[in-house]
């Protein structure tokens, strides 16, 4: 069970290895993106259940378009086919789903799926779930900072102004980042969430997606709870110490 904190958390998850992990078992890419579905499921049942407040999941980045049109046609399938599956489960659960990323280029029919779970989720107010879908963190932040522009007037241009206006945009009310995880060994951020992730702990596991567990959720937020987060300052205890009081003599 996660600490009274979690429920301030918001956890960031890129979802990799499920290609890996379908082709070590002599499997199609396909069934590791089907395993990965099932995955997805009880990580955001367990954040729902210990109390994160945002839990925000790589499902399809817009490089993915790169990959062979069959494969991208079978993601936005098993996509629709979680959608149909969980919107009832979520709802009940309180969970409110939210898609992030280029709505434009997504199939029409996996739209329809997206925005009527979005529809039927919207009154949640547990876990607050975003399934970045074509994202891309360089295109959000251009977009945000010309909406940005285009909405206001000459005190824009001050940079205060500017960051706050697009931190509105891309985090809303979720915040920024506190822990990113990567599954699958790799060790980069892939465009995800590069601005509201300035300040979050990094976590990289070697686990595939499709073998990312409860267990393993809840070891990085261990991890998590045992960095010392500072921002940019130094920790309390070091203030102390190079602090002496006025009347204390400093020695030569």
């Amino acid at each position: 069970m996660a600490d009274d904190n979690t429920h301030r958390l918001h956890v960031a998850i890129i979802m990799d290895g499920n290609g890996r992990w379908a082709t070590r078992r002599g499997k199609s890419r396909v069934a590791g993106h089907r395993a990965g579905v099932f995955a997805a499921r009880r990580i955001v049942e367990h954040a729902d259940e210990i109390g994160i407040r945002c839990l925000t999941l790589y499902a399809f980045s817009s490089d993915n378009w790169r990959r062979p049109a069959a494969e991208v046609e079978r993601v936005f399938w098993l996509l629709r086919a979680f959608l149909r599956m969980e919107t009832a489960r979520l709802r009940d659960r309180g969970v409110r789903l939210e898609a992030i990323g280029r709505r434009d280029r997504v199939p029409e029919a996996t739209l329809r799926s997206i925005e009527r779970t979005e529809e039927a989720t919207a009154g949640g107010c547990g876990l607050h779930l975003r399934v970045a879908i074509d994202y891309s963190s360089r295109d959000a932040i251009a977009r945000a900072a010309c909406e940005a522009v285009a909405l206001s007037d000459d005190a824009l241009f001050r940079p205060d102004v500017m960051r706050r206006m697009v931190t509105q945009a891309l985090t809303g009310d979720c915040g920024d980042v506190d822990l990113l995880i990567r599954t699958g060994g790799e060790k980069r951020l892939s465009d995800y969430l590069l601005w509201e992730c300035a300040y979050a702990e990094l976590v990289f596991t070697e686990r595939m997606w499709p073998e990312f567990d409860e267990a393993d959720l809840d070891a990085a937020l261990a991890e998590f709870r045992h960095r010392e987060r500072r921002f940019g300052g130094v920790p309390v205890p070091a203030l102390k110490q190079v602090s002496a009081p006025a009347s204390q003599p400093v020695s030569a």
